[in-house]
């Protein structure tokens, strides 16, 4: 476009109220010397604005591993690019200033990530960073790849245009709203996972299996975790929500799984399940009834009650649930002849009277024939390298940390080392697996002397689920080196014993009548077997799965 000769009675400057184009030398008419004039061509008359946002679900959620979710929104992992459509109601113009707002929370804040602007071109950029992939007319085709960091949970979507006036944001629309999760296929999430087939099993598989009965007669009972039913994922982001868990701490996976212990149990912060081992249900439902987590946490979310009632695998399955609904892979656990180390000394102690009984008063320790709890995969950059992988995590209220009734995550690694000095809760896990059992007894004058330590019984198989299959993994060496190695705790019990005689075996019978009151809803005995001959008390433990008979189920068909 040419630009009008220009006339002066020397050097002028010429200010326009419309957008700068571009520079070029002219001669001025006046003066006829040569100046560098600035050349404007008028701005678009007809403000931008956005009419429609489509957030190309088919496209996004095959992509993003996320097809599976049973919602209306879209669902996409941290760290890894999605596209949006926006349709304006006009092309693009190159002055044309605007960019997509993501926001989380009551109170969105760009210092804390909660409100995020991304923006093209040469117009600075925020932590999320975003790209124009297509135009074409009205609509334009964006990339979008939120931080590897950002905070996980449900994002409102606008698009903000700049009038000359402040921003104008488009219209809510619920519809557009954003679910952002972990990514363990991104290298830079804390969560990354670099094998695809335990991606599939450990963040994608909503079916597992959680071992019960006792180390030797071993119990498969299915459980489905069901990540990906309608409402879970709601329901997961009301457990946080519930927590008062600050938003801006949500994408930092160390704190998130901390809460979710926490919340699981609903001890100290009214969170999912409440605990019940008293043998009576009347007031709720057997842990045993349950199949899976699904109807836990919508309960829970649909209430804001906690549910009654769970133990130890309903705990391990619902955290299951709830930890692969966010992004973050997760497998169950179980721990045969699990140590609940009381006083916090790394040793199980049990006392006995002095004719043998145990006694049950004063002995604080405790050994469970089982216990269930989690393992996520996750980076620990709050500790020193070589720490990370699987985590301990650990949902059932035994002892509090922090002054909640949760465990961990404390790195597997290092309680295989006996780093029993790092957090979270590395040295109660410790003792969980590879404390010793010493054995105490009890004089009529209440003095307690040891009579025997058993370095073996506790932690003797650790199994999960394998890849794949339905087959057991044992994991024991994940956790401990075989015994005999010298790589354990610091430990003050440094006396042992030597029993040398001659075994045979002695026949008895015991009437159901003499232990049916006292069976739980698991089926198992333990039982403990001692003896003494002057100053020599020898004893045992044995844990014995009770079977129950098969139920066979015969089908006939008839025709209507």
């Amino acid at each position: 476009m040419l630009a009008p000769p220009l006339s002066c009675g020397g050097p002028c400057i010429v200010l326009l109220l419309s957008t700068l184009q571009h520079s070029e030398a002219r001669s001025c008419h006046g003066c006829q010397s040569m100046t560098s004039v600035l050349c404007f061509v008028p701005a678009p008359s007809v403000l931008l604005e956005a009419l429609k946002i489509n957030m190309c679900q088919d496209v996004n959620k095959p992509k993003h591993y996320t097809t599976d979710y049973y919602m209306q929104n879209l669902v996409v992992r941290r760290g890894q690019e999605f596209v949006m459509q926006v349709t304006f109601n006009r092309p693009l113009a190159p002055e044309d200033d605007f960019h997509i707002e993501f926001t989380i929370g009551s109170d969105p804040s760009p210092n804390k990530g909660s409100l995020v602007m991304v923006t093209f071109g040469n117009r600075g950029s925020s932590s999320w960073s975003g790209r124009i992939l297509q135009s074409q007319g009205t609509s334009v085709m964006f990339g979008i790849t939120p931080d590897a960091a950002a905070i996980v949970g449900k994002f409102q979507v606008y698009v903000a245009i700049s009038t000359g006036m402040g921003m104008q944001r488009s219209k809510r629309d619920p519809t557009t709203d954003l679910y952002l999760l972990f990514n363990a296929w991104c290298p830079d999430d804390h969560v990354f996972l670099p094998n695809e087939a335990e991606r599939q099993e450990y963040v994608l598989n909503d079916e597992g299996v959680i071992y019960q009965g006792s180390s030797s007669s071993v119990v498969d009972r299915p459980w489905t975790f069901g990540q990906f039913e309608r409402g879970i994922l709601d329901a997961c982001i009301f457990v946080l929500d519930a927590s008062q868990m600050p938003i801006y701490d949500r994408g930092n996976v160390v704190k998130l799984v901390r809460v979710g212990s926490a919340m699981m149990n609903s001890q100290d912060d009214n969170g999912v399940m409440v605990g019940n081992w008293s043998n009576d249900y009347s007031m709720g439902k057997p842990p045993t009834s349950w199949t899976g987590s699904t109807k836990i946490l919508l309960q829970y979310a649909n209430t804001g009650v906690p549910v009654c009632f769970a133990q130890c695998w309903v705990y391990a399955g619902v955290f299951n649930t709830f930890l692969r609904c966010l992004g973050i892979p997760a497998r169950v656990i179980t721990n045969y002849n699990s140590a609940h180390d009381n006083t916090g000394n790394l040793k199980t102690d049990l006392l006995f009277n002095a004719d043998g009984t145990p006694d049950r008063r004063n002995t604080r320790d405790s050994i469970w024939n089982y216990h269930c709890w989690n393992e996520v995969m996750i980076k620990r950059p709050d500790l020193p390298p070589g720490l990370e992988g699987w985590q301990v995590v650990d949902s059932t209220p035994q002892e509090t940390s922090d002054g909640f009734f949760r465990c961990g995550p404390a790195p597997v690694i290092a309680i295989k080392e006996g780093h029993v000095c790092y957090p979270f809760d590395c040295g109660f896990v410790f003792a969980e697996v590879n404390s010793d059992v010493v054995f105490l007894k009890r004089d009529k004058y209440g003095n307690l002397t040891p009579f025997r330590v058993d370095k073996t019984y506790v932690g003797e198989k650790i199994l999960t689920k394998a890849v794949g299959s339905q087959q057991q993994n044992n994991i024991t060496n994940t956790y401990k080196y075989p015994e005999g190695n010298n790589h354990r705790a610091s430990n003050p019990t440094s006396f042992s014993i030597s029993l040398c005689f001659t075994g045979y075996s002695v026949p008895f019978k015991i009437p159901a009548y003499e232990y049916q009151t006292q069976l739980s809803s698991q089926t198992c005995l333990r039982f403990i077997v001692s003896g003494q001959s002057d100053n020599l008390h020898v004893l045992d433990l044995k844990v014995l799965e009770l079977q129950t008979p098969d139920l066979k189920v015969t089908v006939r068909l008839t025709k209507a």
